[in-house]
């Protein structure tokens, strides 16, 4: 992994499901267990992955394209959605490793620290409530306020201009090859946590860097 020693960084922008909250799991299990209750058989594991960090747009058009009106979105989206929140209502909010590690590492070298998730607004920043976190973030951007979610650079552009700077002063860490690929096309170094699968190798060419964990990102700040 590249070293810095330039404190080039102004912020690190951070996704928020599989790369701060360990979440992404949970959603994935909801994926496949609605669609089953759902009748919707059509529906893969592989689809669950896909749909990661994916715009509403995009992720139904992806499911029709793949399963010509079996797999009916809208309902499935729904339907995963409650029962993620009735879950994390019912439980604590399970952190990724080293998340309290690298905040407080960019609070000490004066970087600012920003979320842009794809999870809505009022959603994403009680989670983060919820698990104590929300004062540690300059600002808290959803993929909804932008013009396009992921993985078009919208809302990584977004976050930058509500915090005036370039892309290219910003890192952005993300554990999904949507999201990746929204924050290199937004002209950002990028740096992938891996959660559920690891980058391809042509994501893993336009990376940044591909890290273990948060902590060991401390060191490119």
């Amino acid at each position: 992994m590249p070293e810095n020693t330039s404190n080039k960084w102004k912020a690190v922008l951070f996704d928020m499901d599989g790369t701060i909250t360990d979440t992404e799991r949970i959603y994935n299990h909801f994926w496949n267990s609605c669609a089953r209750e759902l009748g919707m058989n059509d529906f893969t594991y592989q689809d669950s992955l896909d749909l990661r960090s994916l715009n509403h747009e995009d992720s139904a058009k992806l499911m029709e394209e793949r399963h010509h009106g079996s797999v009916d979105y809208d309902t499935l989206h729904k339907a995963v959605a409650e029962h993620v929140r009735d879950y994390l209502s019912d439980h604590e909010i399970p952190l990724k490793p080293g998340i309290n590690e690298i905040l407080d590492a960019c609070h000490e070298k004066g970087i600012r620290a920003v979320v842009v998730t794809a999870t809505n607004l009022r959603s994403a920043r009680k989670r983060l409530a919820d698990a104590g976190l929300l004062p540690y973030f300059d600002d808290v951007v959803s993929a909804h306020e932008a013009k396009r979610g992921k993985p078009h650079p919208d809302p990584y552009l977004l976050a930058a201009s509500r915090i005036g700077l370039l892309p290219s002063e910003c890192l952005a860490v993300e554990d999904s090859p949507n999201g990746c690929t929204s924050a290199i096309n937004a002209g950002m170094n990028t740096v992938m946590v891996p959660d559920l699968t690891e980058p391809d190798p042509e994501l893993k060419k336009r990376l940044y860097a591909v890290a273990p964990s948060l902590s060991d990102i401390i060191s490119l700040l």
